[in-house]
């Protein structure tokens, strides 16, 4: 099963190219991916509903969190699969006629289509419960992107958008529910869950939740307006996401776990009441569709609200009914979608007023019409009869099997009225479509055979059925066994006898057809009444929540994002010191705080005191400074008093990282600082700057009461150290710090280091808004100096200098510390896994080597130093980082996992490797192209701008806040 997944996802990727190559006929190709599906599962779904065991397989996904991909073929699953695999091929096939000939969209809809088809078998196959949600979640971003096919007409966009809120919504919820189920539980499974159902109140809870994911993707009232909208995708997607797969998604969530929770408080009453008022709803919204398509679609919003309230009773009878309700929907649903498809592709029109005549020219489609349409209206021989005979004689004994009491006859009433308005939109439809009417008959285009092939193969199947009710009872009487006895056995059979199902079946047909008889004066009635009442329409509601979610967006936006850095800062800090500091002086003097112990708190050594002192009285004149740079160069001294301290606790690591950065940032802030005047702004001190300078105290005096808290509280062993033999047993170095990063939590270091990629690629757009970086790499590389200027001194871009601005000593002392720098930051990325270094550490020394050369000649001595952009280096350190926790996975590892290797090298004996150290050359790759990208915009940029003759304050105003208008830069 695992592999007919795989299957479908590699026929997604490669749907695009055969697209191109075969364009529409590439559909007859991907048609056979479902199709295979079809024929391996069609005798395992024989085996497993004629008494075998269930199918199952597992693959361990996420073992940390025991997560695995647990797949089973059950007798409820192995139907539901037939039903998507099999009608999903017969819609890829049809597709292959339904599309013009080089259609420009296929290429993107083949890949979309053929991936749903996946997604929806994975979902009717899934097990586990977040297995099931992340197929489910699928199946909402494919049909959001199926319904939006053509994403230029606002009615496509406006449907895709809606569909995806309302799915997602449900989706959502049902995510919750699944928590709260597995709490409850202990296990993910499914299978177990039903099998020993768990009771309370947070059970009831969970199961609500669960049900609104239900009827949110089964389209029941009030989430049922979406699918009508969703008519706007193509044909094909009708047929097979709203009509056989992906709307059936809910139904099968609650045959699912109807057997556990059909007693569960509110379950019967939510689902019966829902169901039966969407088929109603729906059967009365669709007598007043002229559009054959919108007709179509609000009877399957009244079906969905039929298989609902049938799956929902949760009784034997009525599961039995609610299974062979899917199937027998599926056959005569599809049938009339693709057969709305022909119609529309041959004669350009779905308006049933301009419709006439279709049954003498497309008679091979109108004999299938008839069927599919005799079959929904549930007349014989047809397998909608005789699953709607299950579903009436279900309900006739509702109230005894469920014991519900009179419930159960009100909503057998329901049912029957329901009933009576399929029969008359399914009339409707058939008249409509095919009858002769007294208007001039629209040009028509003869369909091909293979055009007609579908809907022809699913009518004939869905009569077919209805004369295999013998074979078919038992297959699904393995699902319906799981449930207590009832009044009667269930049956699919033609005849029953003289039974009240019968009865009511020919009220269904005759009052059906009295209404269709007297749809004129019936149409002037609901407009009457609609006009009169003022009825509440559910996608006006919608609308009107979406705008207002809308207005009040913009509402609490425009109060609160002011413009203001400082404001946003103060908000920040006033939280930050107000929510953990009410904690924190509450724990304070507390048994499990002993502030001033000697163990964790409290210098070790005057040296401590002395470094403690000096970044104090280093941030206090920083404050105090009315210079920028000495300001900036305070700023640095407690950067690196802060890495003094870091080396007189004994962490070599944090203390060279720190340094290094530091550093780095001195660099960028004395590149920024050239175009700012060199003093801040003598401002009064107001009563605002007061408030902000006691947030800023407070927030610093907080944060560290916050850390002798922690530090003192502990309670249990620090993780750490229990890191030292996995980092050289797994990670085969000495270095735990590391190992920790590109090893122990390799996933969040890759997860920073994709963050640091965006952020890098915004910095040029962020200063000097440079839409195309790599233009602007080219134009320094247009400056840069020939041969013959490169004899003319140490650096080749420095002759291009101002002789004012060159300094012949920097030039030697960066011509000859350049390459020592560049082999350093080599050396330190290499030898991160066994002393102190790493990919980061090193990709920070060679930016500042590059800075070297950037100061002493320029941004062209730069370009010449590294002649590659910016962008180019980022995306390559991520893609190494990437392929290094990808390619463990293709001999059988896990994801990230280390190889560690002892390759014999002559002369120089065993080398040992570790495979790693790749994640370290990404990081490695990703440092120094944010360390371009900041010196080519900071620098280069900056350079660029005053070489075209921009004044000192009009940079100013460009890059950041001038001083005139209030002060240090942002």
């Amino acid at each position: 099963m695992i592999g007919l997944l795989a299957l479908h996802l590699v026929a997604a990727a490669g749907a695009p190219a055969l697209t191109r190559l075969l364009d529409r006929r590439a559909f007859v190709v991907l048609a056979l991916v479902p199709a295979a599906s079809f024929l391996w599962l069609l005798p395992r779904t024989l085996d497993v509903t004629d008494g075998g065991a269930p199918v199952v397989e597992r693959w361990s996904w996420i073992p940390s969190v025991g997560i695995d991909v647990d797949l089973v073929l059950d007798p409820l699953t192995a139907i539901m699969s037939l039903v998507v695999t099999g009608v999903g091929a017969l819609v890829l096939l049809y597709c292959g006629w339904y599309f013009r000939q080089g259609d420009p969209e296929i290429w993107r809809f083949s890949g979309v289509l053929t991936a749903f088809a996946g997604a929806m078998l994975g979902l009717v196959l899934s097990d586990n419960m977040y297995v099931l949600f992340v197929f489910w979640e699928l199946t909402t971003v494919l049909s959001y992107l199926l319904i939006g096919h053509n994403p230029e007409r606002r009615a496509n966009r406006r449907a895709a958008m809606n569909a995806l809120l309302v799915t997602t919504f449900g989706g959502l919820s049902m995510l919750v529910g699944l928590f709260v189920l597995h709490a409850q539980t202990g296990t993910p499974r499914l299978s177990e869950v039903v099998a020993d159902p768990p009771s309370g109140p947070a059970v009831t809870a969970a199961v609500a939740l669960l049900l609104v994911g239900a009827l949110s993707k089964s389209a029941l009232a009030p989430f049922h307006f979406w699918l009508p909208g969703a008519m706007a995708a193509p044909t094909p997607v009708s047929a097979y996401l709203h009509a056989a797969a992906m709307v059936k998604a809910g139904v099968f969530l609650v045959l699912l776990l109807a057997p556990a929770f059909a007693d569960t408080p509110g379950w019967r009453p939510v689902l019966l009441t829902l169901g039966i008022v969407t088929m109603i709803v729906g059967g009365l919204r669709a007598l007043r569709q002229h559009d054959i398509k919108l007709l179509l679609a609000y009877g399957t919003v009244s079906q969905l609200g039929f298989l609902v309230a049938v799956a929902g009773a949760g009784t034997r009878a009525a599961a039995f009914a609610g299974l062979s309700l899917v199937l027998g929907h599926a056959l005569f649903k599809s049938t009339l979608f693709l057969v709305v498809g022909v119609v529309d592709r041959s004669v350009g029109t779905r308006d049933l007023r301009e419709l006439t005549g279709l049954a003498r020219s497309l008679p091979v489609l109108f004999v299938a019409t008839v069927l599919a349409a005799a079959s929904m209206a549930g007349l014989p021989p047809l397998l909608g009869f005789t699953t709607k005979e299950a579903a009436l004689a279900a309900f006739v004994d509702l109230g005894d099997d469920a014991g519900i009491g009179g419930w159960g006859t009100l909503a057998l009433a329901g049912l029957v009225v329901g009933s009576v308005l399929t029969v008359a939109y399914t009339a409707r439809f058939v008249w409509g479509t095919f009858g002769t009417k007294q208007v001039a008959a629209p040009p028509l285009t003869p369909p091909g055979a293979m055009f007609q092939a579908s809907p022809v193969v699913l009518s004939v199947l869905g009569l077919a059925a209805g004369f295999a009710g013998g074979a078919l009872t038992p297959r699904i009487e393995s699902y319906s066994d799981v449930f207590a006895d009832g009044a009667h056995a269930p049956v699919l059979t033609l005849w029953h006898g003289f039974t009240p199902a019968l009865w009511l079946s020919v009220v269904v047909v005759v009052g059906g057809l009295a209404l269709w008889l007297l749809r004129r004066p019936v149409a002037r009635l609901q407009a009457t009444l609609v006009e009169r009442l003022h009825l509440p329409d559910a996608e006006r509601s919608y609308h009107a929540i979406v705008r207002g979610v809308d207005r009040a967006s913009i509402e609490v936006t425009g109060f609160t994002q002011r413009g203001s850095l400082p404001f946003y800062l103060g908000i920040v800090l006033v939280v930050l010191v107000v929510v953990p500091g009410t904690a924190a002086v509450r724990a304070w003097g507390t048994p499990d705080v002993s502030v001033g112990d000697g163990s964790t708190f409290g210098p070790d050594d005057a040296l401590r005191v002395a470094t403690v002192a000096l970044v104090c009285a280093a941030a206090l004149l920083t404050v105090r400074s009315r210079r920028r740079l000495r300001a900036v160069l305070l700023l640095g001294v407690t950067g690196y008093g802060t890495a003094l301290l870091f080396v007189l606790h004994g962490a070599p690591d944090l203390a060279l990282t720190q340094v290094l950065v530091e550093t780095f940032a001195l660099v960028t802030f004395v590149l920024v600082l050239r175009r700012f005047t060199p003093f801040f702004s003598d401002r009064p001190f107001t009563v605002t700057r007061r408030v902000r300078i006691a947030i800023g105290a407070t927030a610093g005096l907080a944060v560290g009461a916050y850390a002798v808290v922690a530090a003192n509280a502990r309670t249990a062993s620090p993780i750490g150290r229990a890191f030292e033999g996995p980092a050289y047993e797994f990670g085969g170095g000495e270095n735990i710090v590391n190992i920790t990063l590109v090893d122990i939590r390799v996933w969040d270091t890759f997860g920073e280091l994709a963050v640091l990629v965006v952020a890098a690629t915004g910095i040029a757009s962020l200063i000097f808004l440079i839409t195309d970086r790599a233009q602007s790499h080219r134009e320094t590389r247009r400056a840069r100096p020939g041969p013959s200027d490169e004899r003319q001194g140490w650096l080749p871009g420095a002759v291009a200098l101002e002789d004012v601005r060159r300094s012949v000593v920097f030039e030697v002392v960066a011509r000859a510390v350049f390459p020592v720098l560049m082999i350093f930051s080599v050396y330190l990325m290499f030898t991160g896994h066994y002393t102190p270094g790493g990919g980061f550490a090193g990709g920070l020394v060679a930016g500042l080597a590059l800075a070297v050369r950037y100061l002493a000649g320029g941004r062209r001595e730069l370009d010449a130093a590294a002649p590659v952009d910016a962008g180019v280096v980022l995306g390559s350190g991520l893609a190494v980082a990437a392929l290094s926790g990808i390619v463990p996975v293709l001999v059988g590892a896990n994801t990230f996992q280390s190889g560690v290797f002892d390759i014999p090298v002559p002369l120089l004996g065993e080398v040992h490797v570790v495979t790693s150290v790749a994640f370290d050359v990404g990081v490695y790759l990703v440092v120094v192209g944010l360390a371009l990208d900041v010196l080519r915009s900071l620098g280069g940029g900056i350079d660029r701008h005053g070489e075209q003759g921009h004044t000192d304050s009009g940079l100013s105003e460009e890059c950041t806040s001038a001083p005139s208008r209030g002060g240090a830069p942002a």
